[in-house]
């Protein structure tokens, strides 16, 4: 008999407000309970940490990506502080820099191609460093004389050199060594410092005093991890964009190879000193006026306005203040809250006088015309600077030049006999675009380039209207180097490694403007060529036929005419019918370029130098006339009209007409030569003949 199962009961609802008993294992501890901190932890983990060791960890931030360019940075920090400090004390600047390869561990020294240690030695002739402060200069960030001030300088922020230094403790843990002298009279001391990166504060391994050949002066000595290649953005690069931009700076440069380069000074004139100026209101932030507030000496507001600012004056303060319902006679502390950001934008509202612009150092057009020269060979050079311009209230000054053609040796060499291209094929070097150097405070900033304002307004120019080949969104096409700098108290830079310029609505603008001058000038240069060319064509075709002509002219003669006498005649008349010595000058034949520079044209703001007045024609300008033999006397009379005859209008205006001397035949102005037109002339006698007959 089958046993019947039970009924299954139906489970008990749970109560949502009763939990089911916990299983033993479910007591156990959650793991991310037991690793969760309390804020008390969190705030104990909390520390500063210095400005040396956030860029030890993040040194790319100042140009020290790779080794290539971080050898790189090294020298152009150490060049650019000596330049300051000789310029500041009113000294021509001259400086050595010397690459060393070192040997790592007990290996051979490498070559320089394979070695991957360097030593970097700068020297300059400047004022030297006091004792006192030599270890914080080169092993202490962010300590410097130029960040407070507002002036031109290459330095801004106080992080170059002891960056340097920096690096090479990193990478090779040697310190720095110093050697700085005062004057003649004054004693030598050699130092040996290291950055403690904790504290952002200075070790010096070796204090002394030594005997030094050089009578004033600073020489520093860093060892770096780094890589050596010569082309562009490279230790080469910089020191000759360098002596570009710096004509009156004589730099000798010692490279890991043992070549020995010289870049002599070209311009023996220290620029400008600039003057420090205060800030200008328009260049302030609020919370900068609200700090200025609060750090003033200045007894009253209206005092404050008028000494802490530029281009302010006490009967504008007094104005501003009661612009924004403030009394002029309260104190600057006081201003505070609302009524401070009515101040504020009052002083904004406010129309004033742009900064001054004696704190800034342009290069000049005339220094850069022959730093250009100097290192760039070329035809044509220009050089245009912009009138001072501001943004956020920071006065600067735009400068371009512009070096176009090829180098005379090179272009002789290069010279081939002409021959037809196919459909669609370019000849060599129509491909070569322009080379664009970017400068800031006279400074080179070779890396970079397509994230700065200079770089952006080069592609934007449209060259193509100064006939110059561009494909759209690129370089001009050319052997031509595009030179802009730009000169302010505070540049704009993209990073701390100082490589791009920002790109500034004001600052795009000036840049625009230059290249465009500079445009203008080489499309003037360029057509009025471009003409000289055809007239020179024009000559050598025509004495092309001079010996034949003088041949047949002799045998009509019966062999008594002055042959030597009528080619040199002919040969003047083709001269001077083709622009003469002008069209030789434009074409750069004459060898006697302005200031002594041949083969070259320098075109500024007033003209082409050593040209002849504006009156005459432009085509005529330039290229070397054929000399006249010696002993030879060419005379030029016009073409005499018969007594008693009328004198018609062209007659009359040849005799008047200076330079009018000698007719050219009438077949030579078609382009025909003396057989050609003698054998037209014969072809109508004949065919008049048959008339006749018949």
């Amino acid at each position: 008999m089958a046993k019947h199962k039970p009924p299954v009961s139906a489970p008990k609802s749970v109560s949502p407000s009763k939990t089911p008993p916990q299983s033993p294992a479910s007591k156990k501890t959650d793991p991310r309970a037991a690793s969760a901190v309390t804020a008390v932890e969190m705030g104990a983990r909390q520390r500063e940490i210095s400005v040396s060791e956030f860029f030890t960890k993040n040194r790319h931030l100042l140009g020290f990506d790779n080794p290539r360019k971080a050898l790189l940075t090294c020298v152009k920090e150490a060049v650019d502080n000596a330049l300051d400090a000789c310029e500041e004390a009113g000294i021509l600047p001259e400086v050595t820099v010397q690459l060393e390869v070192v040997a790592t561990g007990s290996s051979a020294v490498p070559p320089a191609s394979q070695a991957t240690r360097f030593r970097i030695t700068v020297t300059d002739n400047g004022p030297g460093i006091v004792r006192q402060q030599i270890p914080r200069i080169f092993a202490k960030l962010l300590y410097g004389s130029k960040f407070h001030r507002l002036r031109m300088s290459r330095g801004q922020q106080g992080i170059g050199i002891s960056a340097a230094g920096m690096y090479g403790q990193l990478t090779t843990g040697k310190p720095v060594k110093i050697i700085s002298r005062t004057g003649p009279k004054a004693t030598a001391h050699y130092f040996e410092v290291q950055i403690d990166t904790k504290k952002n504060e200075p070790l010096v391994h070796e204090n002394k005093q030594i005997k030094w050949d050089q009578p004033r002066g600073t020489q520093v000595a860093i060892e770096v991890e780094g890589r050596y290649q010569k082309g562009r953005a490279s230790v080469d690069e910089y020191l000759e964009q360098t002596s570009i931009a710096n004509p009156h700076v004589r730099i000798i440069y010692r490279a890991p190879e043992g070549e020995t380069k010289e870049y002599p000074r070209a311009y023996h004139e220290l620029p400008p000193s600039p003057r420090e100026i205060k800030p200008h209101p328009y260049g302030i932030e609020f919370g900068m006026l609200l700090k200025m507030l609060q750090e003033a000496k200045s007894q009253t507001l209206s005092s404050f306005l008028s000494s802490d600012f530029c281009r302010v004056t006490p009967a504008l303060a007094d104005e501003m203040c009661k612009a924004a319902k403030v009394s002029p006679k309260a104190k600057p502390r006081d201003i505070r809250g609302a009524i401070a950001e009515t101040l504020y934008q009052t002083i904004q509202a406010t129309k004033i006088m742009a900064p001054p612009t004696n704190c800034l150092s342009p290069i000049g057009e005339k220094a850069i015309l022959s730093g250009l020269y100097k290192q760039i060979k070329g035809e044509f050079y220009t050089a245009v600077s912009r009138p001072p311009s501001v943004y956020r209230g920071n006065p600067f000054i735009i400068e371009a030049g512009l070096a176009f053609g090829k180098a005379p040796d090179s272009a002789t060499k290069a010279e081939k006999p002409a021959q037809p291209l196919a459909e669609g094929e370019q000849e060599e070097g129509d491909s070569e675009l322009a080379r664009v150097i970017r400068y800031a405070n006279r400074v080179p900033l070779l890396y970079q380039q397509s994230a700065c304002a200079t770089f952006k307004a080069v592609l934007a120019t449209t060259w193509r209207n100064y006939g110059i080949a561009q494909s759209r969104g690129a370089l001009p096409a050319g052997p031509m180097v595009i030179f802009v700098h730009i000169a302010s108290v505070w540049v704009p830079f993209t990073s701390e490694s100082k490589e791009a310029i920002a790109e500034y609505d004001e600052i795009h603008k000036e840049i625009t403007l230059a290249l465009r001058e500079c445009g203008r000038r080489l499309g003037l240069f360029l057509r009025r060529r471009e003409r000289a060319e055809s007239e020179y064509r024009r000559r050598n075709i025509f004495e092309l036929y001079i010996e034949e002509v003088v041949e047949a002219c002799n045998r009509l003669k019966g062999g008594k005419l002055p042959t030597e006498k009528l080619k040199a005649q002919l040969q003047k008349i083709a001269s001077s019918r083709t622009g003469g010595i002008k069209t030789d000058e434009t074409l750069g034949k004459t060898g006697a370029g302005p200031e002594g520079l041949p083969h070259s044209i320098i075109v500024t703001a007033e003209g082409i130098e050593g040209e002849v007045p504006p009156t005459l024609d432009v085509s005529r300008t330039v290229a070397p006339a054929t000399k006249v033999p010696d002993g030879i006397r060419i005379e030029e009379k016009p073409p005499s009209s018969k007594p008693g005859r009328r004198q018609t209008a062209k007659t009359r205006s040849a005799k008047k007409g200076p330079g009018k001397a000698a007719t050219v035949p009438s077949f030579a102005k078609k382009g025909f030569s003396a057989q050609e037109h003698a054998g037209a002339v014969r072809t109508r006698r004949k065919a008049h003949l048959t008339r006749k007959k018949k």
